[in-house]
């Protein structure tokens, strides 16, 4: 089994308070958990920035990455208007 650990980093320059990025957010956090991973909104207090840490569990180190290559097509596919940055760990 493979735990992989991963933060990502979202630049919001159109959302103005932290409502509007709430919203962002917990949108991406709901596609996440569809992808059987555990999310956890960790942002600060700026509203055009943004945090999330998700981690997921799989069989091999192939399959985790594979996994991870999901999660990017998804990001740029449905939330082509935000810059994001995945950056990732296997145990």
């Amino acid at each position: 089994m493979t735990l992989t650990y991963a933060t990502l980093t979202i630049d919001l320059p159109f959302a103005e308070s932290k409502k509007g990025r709430r919203s962002v957010v917990n949108s991406i956090k709901e596609r996440l958990s569809r992808m059987n991973c555990s999310v956890l909104d960790i942002s600060g207090e700026y509203p055009k920035e943004a945090q999330i840490a998700l981690s997921f569990l799989s069989r091999s180190e192939r399959e985790a990455k594979q996994k991870i290559g999901k999660i990017e097509t998804m990001l740029e596919s449905r939330y082509p208007d935000i810059r994001s940055e995945l950056t990732y760990d296997h145990l």
